[in-house]
């Protein structure tokens, strides 16, 4: 992440992260593909907890309810720890097109795994799809919000907030 802040993400080589690291390029390689993955790996991990998470919600839960215990799970992910490191990674996608269209793609994903265990829970389309896609939307505005230099609250309480915040425009309609 400090390469990539210095010198810029396409600047940046394998062997360079690998010298900062204290590897050789071949140790990099047996942990990620290339080093896009630097800043995506584990987001496989992410969309397991928050597809298990939904599908433990509670029996009856209504979709938004089963999308609000997902969101829930990502908050293991987004502790204090890794707020620094999530600022870096936001900043630095941010700023390349290409990376950019790669967290969108990987969002995509997840909203498609959050509609399939939806629908696995008995919603219907376009049901599931609309609810998973709240959920992506609630998730990345309090993604964005989590990574703001100024911000202090929690993710959970970002999310917390910004789920009742859908609910009160959604009812305003």
């Amino acid at each position: 992440m400090e390469l990539f802040a210095e010198v810029g993400y396409e600047q940046t080589t394998v062997a360079a992260i690998a010298e900062r690291a204290g590897l050789t390029s071949r140790t990099f390689f047996r942990y990620f593909a290339d080093k896009r993955e630097v800043l995506f790996g584990g987001s496989e991990v992410l969309q397991e907890s928050m597809v298990a998470a939904l599908a433990g919600a509670a029996a009856g839960a209504t979709a938004l309810e089963a999308i609000a215990a997902a969101l829930a799970a990502a908050s293991e992910f987004f502790d204090e720890k890794r707020r620094g490191f999530a600022r870096q990674r936001a900043a630095v996608i941010a700023a390349n097109g290409e990376l950019y269209e790669r967290e969108l793609i990987k969002l995509a994903r997840l909203s498609a795994a959050l509609a399939e265990a939806l629908g696995a829970r008995g919603f219907d389309e376009p049901d599931a799809s609309l609810a998973a896609e709240a959920g992506i939307a609630v998730f990345r505005v309090a993604f964005a919000q989590w990574v703001r230099k100024t911000e202090r609250r929690s993710y959970s309480i970002i999310v917390d907030a910004s789920l009742a915040r859908l609910k009160t425009l959604a009812t305003a309609v």
